[in-house]
């Protein structure tokens, strides 16, 4: 079989780079379709703010005459001025959004995004990317069982052995967590969370959605600030801040994102989003002809089976002390009594979390969760 790989170069191109996972995933009932909108914003530069820092080029691969697979190619300027153990670093490269028909389309693919790649000397692949650290990181390796929750990947399992017979071997793994919530969390943990609910210095308050700009602006100001020692920590930009806040704006609700201060200073925060995948998968990608009615309805008060924690942070000065545990438990404790009286919710999803993170993975063990999936991303030097 002959594969010919070539960039993408046309809206035509972009529109079959876009429509081809609905091919492949046609049969398979735990890939969620996302919306195509949202997947062309992410690889259009002027509409993706990551684009003022990055560079990337997607790529079509073709076989038996017609479209066999995608890959993008990118690099992140601001991702070669991390430290070098920190996981990104000079020289490091990426590609992403990966998708093949089979294994001899996909070595096609990686071994043309490892020459673009090489062409601007970088030295080191870690991927996938699709297309940020903050996007969807890591190749699915583990828990293929059920969908994932909304902001997470999905691929084929075939994909581990394609990329590892390539020469990639896994640089880091992200963990979610499986997170039961109906019960109420161990004594222990209700002892903390009294503990901290009796000490006037401690405050949790929900976000205001009516000053949404400045709360968001707050939030990811101190998730800059807790993740910046993090393995692959690449900061956001304000740019990015605002993209991010409008992207997220119409599934946050006040009851679900908590901020705690500690003598009136905001220290740390908790973001919860109901799994938007529940209300995505029945559209099929597309909001038209009566996809944005359902979704609105839906949006005005998410009843939903699942709620995903994709973001948490304590300000890097309060990390490793007992405060900061205090806090973090206190806001999963008091989400999870709203996530359940509000909207319904049984289960929860933490993370990702990093491998290395004891302290998360501690709080995630606390609170009797179980690793649910595990996403890899690999590393190969060029």
């Amino acid at each position: 079989m002959t594969v010919r790989v070539r960039p993408v170069a046309s809206k035509v191109d972009r529109k079959a780079f876009v429509d081809l996972p609905f091919r492949l995933y046609a049969d398979d009932p735990n890939w969620v379709p996302p919306l195509k909108g949202e997947v062309l914003a992410l690889i259009t530069r002027g509409k993706n703010p990551w684009f003022e820092h990055g560079e990337a080029q997607l790529f079509l691969a073709e076989a038996h005459g017609r479209v066999a697979g995608r890959i993008s190619a990118h690099i992140d300027h601001l991702a070669l001025a991390q430290p070098l153990e920190q996981g990104m670093g000079p020289g490091t490269g990426n590609w992403g959004l990966l998708e093949a028909e089979d294994g001899s389309v996909a070595a096609a693919l990686i071994a043309r995004a490892e020459d673009w790649l090489r062409e601007r000397g970088m030295a080191r692949v870690l991927a996938p990317l699709s297309i940020s650290i903050w996007d969807e990181p890591g190749l699915l390796t583990k828990g293929f069982g059920h969908p994932p929750t909304v902001m997470m990947g999905h691929n084929s399992p075939k994909y581990q052995g394609w990329v590892e017979a390539l020469g990639y071997t896994p640089a880091k793994q992200l963990y979610t967590y499986d997170l039961p919530i109906l019960e109420g969390f161990p004594p222990l943990v209700q002892r903390i969370v009294a503990s901290g609910e009796r000490n006037p210095r401690i405050i949790i308050r929900k976000v205001d959605k009516s000053r949404f700009a400045e709360e968001a602006a707050l939030i990811l100001g101190i998730l800059n600030d807790a993740w910046e020692a993090n393995w692959g920590f690449v900061p956001l930009t304000p740019s990015e801040i605002a993209y991010a806040g409008k992207k997220l704006k119409p599934i946050v609700f006040e009851d679900l994102i908590r901020v705690a201060e500690v003598e009136g200073e905001p220290v740390a925060f908790m973001m919860t989003l109901p799994d938007l995948n529940e209300a995505l998968k029945p559209l099929n990608g597309s909001l038209f002809p009566f996809g944005w009615a359902k979704l609105l309805w839906w949006l005005r008060k998410p009843k939903v089976r699942t709620m995903r924690v994709p973001l948490m942070g304590v300000l890097k000065r309060l990390q490793s002390t007992r405060l900061a545990s205090q806090l973090a438990f206190m806001l999963i404790e008091y989400i999870r009594r709203d996530a359940i009286a509000n909207f319904g919710c049984s289960r929860g999803e933490f993370g990702w979390v990093l491998d290395d993170n004891q302290g998360m993975r501690a709080v995630a063990e606390a609170i009797e969760s179980k690793i649910d999936k595990v996403y890899t991303i690999y590393e190969k030097p060029l």
